[in-house]
């Protein structure tokens, strides 16, 4: 079946000028000729994306865009008009806004962070009203596991972020090492699912095996270094973040194997190589 807003595998149908493409219950789709490989032929298939082009027509590209349906993306507004706002999403096509989808009023150069979807006529929009579609519970994610999360906002503790385009998580402050904005999608761990169910995420890989990673690192970075660091267990955590992309906490437990091993010694503000 043909998911509009997303990725799929079609076969050619048609050849002319353009080329067609069998889009089973939804009849032909438009792959146009600016896009069409060379030596096409009818048989041949194709992973394309599919939307509604300018006339309303199902339109085939190899362009990936910068969200798919149910993505949550930081898009630019580019346009207002008497339908809505309209955000570049990287096709000729501008995605719409309508103004039923606004929390307030878009502002064109602006940047917003929205869910697509795909409306009752199949036709992909997107919205700025997606908080309640987020869940607030999670029953299947386990600890350690990777995940891509967007920054949804500042808040006390931290910054709140959506984990996977659906479930929410947070961030906090304490364990934040590095420049973080809204609408900024990184990759982060679920550190741990509370009694309550809800996530707690960190950006940094837990476990022993990335302290083990990390001794090579420092290792190889003192040997660089001809066997000198002006980095200590006593270093400020940005310090030590801005050097090894790792918190404080799996730094000292590095740095603490490596001189249980007698590879290392430390003293307030450095290490040497032995």
């Amino acid at each position: 079946m043909i998911e509009i807003g997303k990725f799929n595998q079609l076969t050619v149908s048609k050849r002319d000028l353009d080329v067609y493409l069998d889009g089973g219950e939804f009849g032909d789709i438009l792959l146009p000729a600016s896009e069409v490989p060379e030596n096409c032929k009818i048989g041949e298939s194709f992973n394309v994306f599919v939307y509604s082009g300018v006339k309303g027509q199902l339109t085939a590209t190899f362009t990936k865009p910068l969200a798919e349906v149910d993505d949550i993306a930081w898009l630019k507004a580019v346009s207002v008009s008497h339908a809505g706002g309209f955000l570049a999403w990287g096709l000729p096509k501008d995605l719409l806004v309508p103004f039923s989808e606004q929390r307030y009023e878009m502002v064109p150069g602006k940047y917003y962070l929205v869910k697509v979807f795909l409306d009752d006529e199949n036709r992909i929009a997107a919205t700025m009203k997606f908080e309640n579609l987020i869940i607030e519970e999670s029953y299947y994610f386990k600890e350690g596991e990777k995940v891509s999360a967007i920054i949804a906002e500042k808040t006390d503790l931290g910054f709140k972020a959506i984990v996977n385009n659906s479930h929410w998580g947070v961030l906090y402050e304490n364990e934040i090492f590095q420049p973080l904005k809204k609408g900024q999608k990184v990759t982060a761990y679920i550190k741990q699912i509370r009694p309550d169910k809800k996530i707690d995420l960190i950006l940094q890989q837990p476990g022993y095996g990335k302290v083990e990673e990390l001794t090579d690192k420092i290792l190889r970075k003192l040997r660089e270094n001809e066997g000198y660091l002006a980095l200590s267990d006593k270093s400020p955590p940005e310090q030590i973040y801005q050097m090894f992309g790792v918190s404080k906490k799996v730094f000292k437990q590095a740095i603490g194997s490596l001189f249980k091993q007698k590879l290392i010694d430390l003293d307030k503000s450095s290490i040497r190589l032995l």
